[in-house]
This record gives structure tokens, C-alpha cells and sequence, in this order.
């Protein structure tokens, strides 16, 4: 879930890891693009044509460490160049933004003096609203949105002399940035790689025109809020209305819910969303954004936070080093598992192994982490889950190997590459200039072709299996570091994999480049088949050793070519072969409608078997309420569950809201885990969808002819009897009748609930998914369980 390796700046990365309709909105709003660095410092100095003459302040015009930005706008102007016969711009500005070529705040590229100075002027020109025109003072504002590379910019690459295979790692040293450097945001989140959308950051009061796609944007977006609100709520009143041992005053009072302006605010969001063309039109553009923005927050206030809606689903989150650490003992864990438990998470990745660091006494690595001592936090993590009916997955680091940030806690060298690559430095892998950590990456990482890395990776993770009863393990980092081949940034050229591949091929991996195609291809497969077949090593292995064991990976979610080229993480092969349970897929995003176009290509492939895919859900900067909208939809969409980074986000009123809505409720049936009780989950999930049916046409809200909905009834009941039979007796021939009596539902679905589909798609849309969700149950559950002929 830590998979996405970069350097400070959040614009620069965004740029950089974006794909191209997102990169021209920021060049759009940037009014260029990174260039490429300067091989030394130089000084900065006013623009040539001297039209900022008036700028004189020599704190502004110091030495500095940076590079070129390419102008890619009519209304960015240049206010610093470089001291260079080209005179190439330093810093760019528009009305709304401030490019600096230089990674601002980082003592090794500009003086705090110097930055402190750009930094004044930013607040000086940002803090009062332009009248109109350039202004002459001297802009700032998006100061860090410095060393922004994309495939836009294209400069000559430097000819790369064949790094020499040596059995000791040497990390080389390198300017800041380099052209091509095309990275993730940082390595606590996963690309916020976007499709060629908008993006729905609001900026209220703003009076900026809203183009035509932006329009339909925000009236969709609206649309799909509505329906979310709707859904939460129906199955809130809907479980509510079948509690069992509640009069009906207190069911008729707990449907109502906190707010009695519930149809009130769907009515006014539904009028607003079919009226933002025409108010668009008017160029209210402020008005609009106001509007939409205090819509949204009346909408949010509507979800049912304050009942129980949470089918049976993986409720899981990553238990975070750090989190474990500040515990201290198990006294402080058993703390975090009780506020875990209450929140109603039934699934916990517990980081288990750390840049080469197990939290446990191995006898396989060669040391504990210095920052755990005197104690075993993964035998307490076991314990402690199993006492609260939960699951402890051993959250393990696969080829990465080490981690800049994690030596500066210990004080050590920034550059030591970790404990097992200090004691095995053949095993350490390369970027094609010769680096172990790519520039603007912080990670070793290991060769996934040397045998004896393997061979060492298998000893470790058969420790953890057999040595601890966990329920499963989940593989991070089970890839190469993040690369661009198509600017020159490669990786994968470890001792081992050029030997082998100069066997197979005959020629050395590092001389080749992707403009030679067919070559390229097959060192392209050759690194990705690494990968590849040591997921299915593991899964062999832990097969072998505990056959119940749940395999699990935190993968990127790019496209797939995409993916291949740039961390050959081919998870699509891992789940079609079977060798895995389930698919978390980064799907980080700070709004809805992000999250959703992440996760929703996946959620609806048909490329991965029985494998069960979790989206991943980023809680850092994501308000409470945000993310229990994120939560809805994922629970709206045909998939099993969720996976929330962090614990150490987990705040508060976030954990009020989890407890109320999915925690234990006094005198209820503990609720099964999908991935490990996949029939049982299915039949209680469907008798949930049943209870919906039952309530929306007891209310008159479901316009089918009572014929039709008696016959539909009939065949719901079937179902019903069917997967209980299964759940029961998980047998191959009651699979079979299950599967036939949902075939045959999901036919007469389409045929008599598809008619409400024209007054509320959206929840009819909601009931398909669910039924695919209760088909894939059973579709995972023929692989993972037993089934008696």
C-alpha cells in the first residue's frame, strides 16, 4: 500500500504520473512543464526582455540547483531565468500559480533564504485578488510545483555507458532531478493515475468559466450522490424494519433517520444537478460552484450514520509499522485491536516485514527491527485478532529491500541499502545508469531473477506461516520499482537477470532500448515472468504448508500495458491462474468520483478468475464523511469489501461512524467473512437484497404489477433456499442447484425489475450488482472450498 516511491512536491509528482488528459489540465494551470535539470547550479536572474525590471531584490536571484521549465502557455509569463546563453525560464507564473524549476524547501537545491523570499512574494501576490492582467509583482503561490517531467518533454538523453555487473552495490550519486523522471506521488500513496476527466476540485467563490465537460461533470457527480444517499438509506430502513424483538414505534422511529429533510434535500440535489447547464449558461459561474459545493455537504449530512447497513463484507486495514511501534507492548496493541474490533474491521494486514525488517525474532532474516525490541508484536497481533473474531494477515515487503526514510529513523546512512542486501550485495538490483535506488525513488530493491533471493524470500514467509498462526499473507511490493522506458528510466538489470537473459537471448539487457522492439519485448517478459512465477512459488508453498492460508497482493491500479511497462506487476495473470485469493488494488483518492474511475475498471473485469478484488481507500486528507462516501460506493459496486490505509489515519469521528454503521450489534448473529466463509456470505447478503425488495414495494415505491412481483417473489424464495442448502452442506451438487436458481433470478430480474429502472436506474443498478456480487461468492467459494461430489 506504501508502493508509490517520489520526491516532495505534490504537483510535480502529479505531472509526472498522470496520464495525458490530466496532464494538460495542470500544464494548463502550471502554463508549463518540466524540461530537464541543469548538470550544475547556476544563478537566477530576471527575464532578458526586462519587462520585471521593477523586481530587485537580490534575496530572489540566488544560486540554485534546479533545472528547465518548457512554457506552454500564452498566459504564463517568465519572472526568472537562468544565468545561461539560452537564458531557458526558471520560474513561471499565471494568475492562479507559481512554477519554480528548483524542488523547493531542500537545503541541496536553494538557500531557506532564497525560498523564504519566493515564498513572501507568493503570499504577497496571492493574498490580494488580481484586478486583471499580469501583475508585476513577483508571483508564487504553488511554490513546490517545481521539477514537473512528462512525456511531453522529450530532451536528449545522455548516452548511458553499460553499467559493469560487480558483486558490490554501489549507489551512485546523481543530480536531484533528471528528464524522464516519471514518478509516483510518494510512497504512502499509490498513483493517482486518472483517466481524461475532470477533476472536481471546487474552489468556492471562484468565478473561472466551467467548460461544457466540466458542467456534465458536476451534474453527474451530483446524480451519483443522490443515488448513494438513496441506497445508504434504504438499506438502513430495510435492515431496520426487520430487527428482530423492536416494536413498531421504535422501527418507524429509527427508519426516519436523524434528518426529516431527507426528501427534501434529494428533491433540491436533483433539481440542481438538471439545472447546471442552463445556470452554466448564464455564466454565474461562482453561483454554481456555491450551489454544488453546500448541496454536496446537505447531501453528506443525509447518509444514516447513526444505523447499522454493513452487509458481510471484508472489512479490512492495514496496521501500519509506525502505529505498532508507538504501542510499545502488547498491552498498547491490544488497545488499537479493541478500537479496531468496535469499528466493526474484521481483516488486518499487520506490517510484518519492513524493509528487510521483520517485527519478529527470525531465525531466516538477519535482524528484528531496532525499533521493536523486547517484544513480539506478531504474536500478540494473533492473539489479540483471534479473541476479537478478527483475521491477521502477515503484511509482508516482497522485493523491496531497504528505505531512505526508515534509516533516518534508526541514524543511519541515508544510503544504507538495508540488512539483507548488506550482507548479500549480489542480490542487489540495478536502474540502467547503475543505481540500486532509482533517482527520485527511495528503495532498494532485490533481483526477483536471482535464485538464492527467492530462495531466501520463500525461507522467510514459510517462517511466518508456520512459526504464527496467521490467517493470511499479503504481498506488497511484488514488483520493480517504478520506471518510465519510454524517457529512459528502466530497471530490473541485476546480476542474475542480465546473466540469464543474455543466455536466452544473447544479448546484454542494458544495451537495449525500447525503440528495438521485439528485444525490448522480451525483456519486458522476461522481468514481468520473474514476477510472475514467484507469486506462484508462494502460493505453492503456502498451499503446501497451510492449505487455508489467504493470499493476498497491494497492487497498482494502471492499466495493464501501462503496468507492465512501468513495474511489470501483471496481477491479471496471478488471479486467472489461481494463485491468489484476493486483489487489493491501490485505489487511492481524496474525492468520490476519483475513487470511483480508479476502481471501477477493475471492480468490472473479466480478467481475474475467482479472484476476489478490495479496493484500497486512502484515509490520510480524506474528511470522515468522504470516506464513508467512498464506502457506499464500494458497497453500491459488484464487489466484497474494502482495505483502509491506515490505522494510523483512523481518527475519532471516523471510528464513531464505523462503529454505528458496520460494528457488532448486542444480540446479533456474528456476521461471516467473505473470504473465508464465501457460501455462508452469500445467503446472508441475499437474504439482506431481499429484505430491500420486500420493503421498497411494501411502500409502494417498486411499480410492478402484483402478479409479476408475486412470480418474482417465488423465484427470490428458491434462490433463498438454495444458498442456505449450500451454505449448510457445501457440496458440488448443491453448488450446481445455486447457481441455477440465481441464473434463473438474475433472467426474471431483468425482466420485472428493470421496469422500476426508469424512475431510479441508479438503485436498480445497485440490486444487478449485488446478485453479480452473490455470483462471484459462489465463483471464488468453488476454488477456495472443499466441495463433496
Amino acid at each position: 500500500p506504501r508502493q508509490s516511491p517520489g520526491a516532495p512536491g505534490p504537483s510535480s509528482r502529479r505531472a509526472r504520473t498522470s496520464p495525458p488528459g490530466v496532464r494538460q489540465l495542470l500544464r494548463k494551470l502550471l502554463g508549463g512543464y518540466w524540461g530537464f535539470n541543469l548538470e550544475d547550479s547556476q544563478q537566477l536572474q530576471p527575464p532578458i526582455n526586462n519587462q520585471y525590471s521593477e523586481i530587485k531584490s537580490a534575496e530572489l536571484f540566488g544560486q540554485v540547483r534546479g533545472g528547465i521549465i518548457i512554457r506552454d502557455n500564452v498566459t504564463s509569463q517568465p519572472v526568472a531565468v537562468w544565468d545561461t546563453k539560452a537564458n531557458s525560464v526558471a520560474v513561471l507564473t499565471t494568475e492562479r500559480s507559481t512554477f519554480l524549476g528548483w524542488r523547493w524547501g531542500t537545503d541541496s537545491a536553494a538557500s531557506a533564504k532564497l525560498d523564504r523570499a519566493w515564498l513572501t512574494a507568493a503570499l504577497k501576490r496571492y493574498l490580494q485578488i488580481p484586478t486583471g492582467g499580469m501583475s508585476t509583482n513577483i508571483p508564487g503561490g504553488e511554490a513546490k510545483c517545481s521539477q514537473t517531467v512528462t512525456r511531453e518533454s522529450k530532451p536528449p538523453q545522455p548516452t548511458i555507458k553499460p553499467a559493469a555487473v560487480t558483486s558490490t552495490p554501489q549507489v551512485t550519486t546523481a543530480p536531484i532531478f533528471s528528464p524522464g523522471q516519471n514518478l509516483p506521488k510518494n510512497n504512502q500513496e499509490a498513483i493517482d493515475q486518472l483517466e481524461n476527466t475532470v477533476k472536481l476540485d471546487i474552489i468556492p467563490n471562484s468565478s473561472a468559466p466551467i467548460s461544457q465537460q466540466e458542467a456534465i461533470a458536476l451534474q453527474k457527480e451530483l446524480e451519483n450522490l443522490v443515488g448513494r444517499v438513496e441506497s445508504a438509506n434504504l438499506t438502513a430502513a430495510a435492515t431496520t424494519n426487520y430487527l428482530p424483538n423492536q416494536s413498531q414505534s421504535v422501527k418507524q422511529e429509527l427508519t426516519k433517520t436523524n434528518n426529516q429533510n431527507l426528501e427534501e434535500t434529494l428533491t433540491q440535489a436533483r433539481e440542481l444537478a438538471k439545472n447546471i447547464p442552463a445556470l452554466v449558461a448564464q455564466k454565474n459561474y461562482a453561483s454554481v460552484r456555491q450551489q454544488w459545493l453546500k448541496t454536496k455537504a446537505n447531501l453528506w449530512q443525509q447518509f444514516p450514520i447513526n444505523q447499522h447497513l454493513a452487509q458481510p463484507e471484508i472489512r479490512a486495514v492495514w496496521l501500519d509499522r509506525g502505529t505498532i511501534v508507538r504501542a510499545r507492548n502488547e498491552e498498547g496493541l491490544a488497545k488499537i485491536f479493541d478500537r479496531l474490533a468496535k469499528a466493526g474491521i474484521n481483516t488486518v494486514f499487520l506490517e510484518t516485514v519492513n524493509a528487510s525488517y521483520p517485527i519478529y525474532p527470525s531465525q531466516v532474516a538477519p535482524q528484528q527491527n531496532p525499533l521493536i525490541p523486547d517484544w513480539n508484536p506478531l504474536a500478540s497481533a494473533v492473539k489479540l485478532a483471534h479473541a476479537r473474531g478478527m483475521e491477521l494477515h502477515a503484511w509482508v515487503w516482497t522485493f523491496a529491500a531497504g528505505n531512505q526514510r526508515h534509516n533516518q529513523l534508526l541514524n543511519l546512512d541515508k544510503n544504507y541499502l538495508g540488512p539483507v542486501l548488506a550482507a548479500h550485495p549480489d542480490w542487489a538490483n540495478y536502474d540502467n545508469k547503475g543505481n540500486i535506488i532509482p533517482i527520485g525513488q527511495n528503495k532498494p530493491f532485490l533481483d526477483p531473477a536471482n535464485p538464492e533471493v527467492r530462495k531466501y524470500l520463500l525461507q522467510l514467509f514459510a517462517e511466518i506461516v508456520t512459526q504464527y498462526q496467521v490467517d493470511g499473507l499479503h504481498l506488497d511490493y511484488i514488483r520493480y520499482p517504478f520506471q518510465d522506458p519510454f524517457v529512459g528510466r528502466t530497471y530490473g538489470y541485476g546480476k542474475a537477470a542480465r546473466e540469464q537473459f543474455q543466455q536466452q537471448t544473447g544479448v546484454d539487457p542494458l544495451i537495449i532500448s525500447p525503440s528495438q522492439r521485439e528485444l525490448w519485448s522480451k525483456w519486458t517478459e522476461f522481468r514481468t515472468a520473474q514476477i510472475d512465477s514467484f507469486v506462484a512459488e508462494v502460493a505453492k508453498m503456502t498451499r503446501q504448508q497451510r492449505p487455508n492460508l489467504i493470499l493476498s497482493v497491494a497492487v497498482f491500479p494502471l492499466p495493464e500495458y501501462e503496468r507492465v511497462q512501468k513495474l511489470q506487476q501483471h496481477w491479471e495473470v496471478w488471479a486467472r491462474q489461481g494463485d491468489i485469493d484476493l486483489i487489493v488494488p491501490m485505489t487511492y483518492a481524496l474525492d468520490t468520483p476519483r475513487f470511483q474511475r480508479l476502481a471501477q475498471p477493475w471492480i468490472d473485469s473479466k480478467k481475474l478468475g475467482a479472484t476476489l478484488l478490495v479496493p484500497g481507500i486512502r484515509l490520510l486528507s480524506l474528511p470522515s464523511m468522504g470516506a464513508f462516501d467512498q464506502l457506499q460506493l464500494v458497497r453500491d459496486l459488484p464487489t466484497v469489501g474494502y482495505a483502509l490505509f491506515a490505522a494510523e489515519n483512523l481518527n475519532e469521528e471516523l471510528d464513531q461512524i464505523l462503529a454505528t454503521t458496520q460494528g457488532k450489534r448486542q444480540n446479533a448473529i456474528t456476521q461471516p467473512i467473505p473470504q473465508r466463509q464465501p457460501f455462508y456470505t452469500a445467503a446472508v447478503r441475499y437474504q439482506s437484497l431481499q429484505k430491500e425488495w420486500q420493503f421498497v414495494q411494501q411502500n409502494g415505491q417498486l411499480p410492478i404489477p402484483k402478479d409479476a412481483f408475486t412470480n418474482f417473489q417465488q423465484q427470490a424464495k428458491d434462490l433463498q433456499i438454495a444458498l442456505n442448502q449450500l451454505a449448510t452442506v457445501p457440496s458440488a451438487s448443491n453448488l450446481i442447484t445455486a447457481r441455477a436458481a440465481l441464473n434463473r433470478l438474475q433472467l426474471q430480474f431483468r425482466k420485472t425489475i428493470s421496469l422500476a429502472a426508469v424512475e431510479n436506474p441508479y438503485l436498480v443498478k445497485v440490486w444487478e450488482n449485488r446478485l453479480l456480487t452473490i455470483e462471484r461468492l459462489l465463483r471464488y467459494g468453488e476454488r477456495r472450498v472443499n466441495l463433496v461430489p
